[in-house]
């Protein structure tokens, strides 16, 4: 049996020293219930889902982790409509997605492979080759702390942004409880947007083609990158993309290397590419010198071979972020949640 106290083996880098108490709740009640005691006694409070998308400290965790397991799946499926769902946060997200291609509700199907819970998705605003579940979420019913009562939140007052939301900026306040989603309802998955996506499929982009197969096509090009989980596979012991792609403005995106990847935003700032950034920095794919490494299938996984440390995988993480701004003047930013630790 594990021992209770070490967070490594409830995260996917399997890194993590201990916690001073761990509890697992299954109900919404109990989930509202445990917070709200542990805040009245000051108890310092980490929610943890899946363990997809966090860095433990090898010192661990001063406070108590609250495991977040909650199930549960309401469909109102109207032929006009769609299907309006509200999943419990402690519902496996790719399990959902699976749901609800075969159900054949459209707009999570490029989502598909993604680890972690539901609950995590609004935080994170998480998404994938064209898609991300701003699209698709209608509402986060949540347990505000400070206020002390359930709130939910419509998706405009979600503050969604590009891998950020109202609930990451504020990251000590709102419990996601559950998330209501509005998928359409057929066959054909909405139009491909990505290139690499369409390349799979062997179509153009802009076409449309069956749920099932975007569904298979995301599912192998996330596992040629490592970022379907697989225990024997140690390009998948991450935290997936360790640095989000940075957003520039248009003069700091001119002053880019031709070759660097540009896609312009709505609001007339400039999306590159940090896989691209830390590669043509020097940091190809098995760099690194200790148990620590950038994955052996892209480069921005940072992975965990076996028994690497806290220390040493964010030690690689700083030697990336400041060769890439030494390199090209961008200042990389972590996507992961940093526990007991900084950069």
């Amino acid at each position: 049996m594990r021992d209770l106290n070490v967070l490594a083996p409830l995260t996917t880098l399997r890194i993590g020293g201990p916690a001073r108490d761990i509890v697992e709740v299954t109900s919404v009640d109990d989930l509202v219930d445990s917070v709200h005691d542990l805040d009245e006694a000051g108890e310092p409070v980490l929610l943890l889902g899946g363990g997809s998308n966090v860095v433990v400290a090898d010192e661990g965790f001063d406070g108590t982790v609250v495991l977040v397991r909650t199930q549960g799946l309401e469909a109102d499926v109207d032929p006009c409509s769609g299907a309006t769902l509200t999943v419990a946060a402690g519902e496996v997200w790719d399990d959902f997605v699976a749901h609800a291609v075969a159900e054949e509700w459209v707009g999570v199907e490029t989502l598909s492979g993604i680890p972690g819970r539901v609950g995590a998705t609004p935080i994170q605003n998480v998404g994938a080759y064209g898609q991300e579940v701003s699209q698709t979420i209608a509402r986060v019913r949540t347990y505000d702390r400070v206020e002390q009562r359930v709130v939910t939140c419509a998706a405009d007052d979600c503050g969604f942004g590009y891998r950020t939301s109202r609930f990451k900026q504020d990251p000590h306040r709102f419990v996601v409880l559950d998330v209501t989603f509005q998928l359409r309802l057929g066959s054909l998955a909405g139009p491909v947007r990505y290139a690499e996506l369409a390349r799979a499929l062997g179509v153009e982009v802009g076409e449309r083609v069956p749920l099932r197969d975007v569904r298979e096509a995301v599912l192998a090009l996330r596992a040629a990158k490592g970022m379907v989980l697989d225990p024997d596979d140690h390009d998948t012991w991450s935290a997936g993309s360790f640095f989000t792609n940075p957003v520039l403005s248009a003069e700091a995106a001119a002053s880019l290397p031709a070759g660097a990847p540009r896609f312009a935003q709505p609001d007339g700032q400039v999306k590159t590419s940090a896989a691209w950034l830390i590669e043509h920095a020097g940091f190809g794919k098995g760099y690194g010198t200790t148990a620590a490494r950038v994955s052996g299938k892209h480069t921005l996984a940072l992975t965990n071979r076996g028994g690497a440390t806290g220390y040493e995988l964010l030690a690689l993480a700083r030697e990336i972020r400041d060769g890439v701004e030494d390199a090209f003047g961008v200042r990389l930013q972590n996507e992961p949640v940093l526990v007991g630790a900084e950069l």
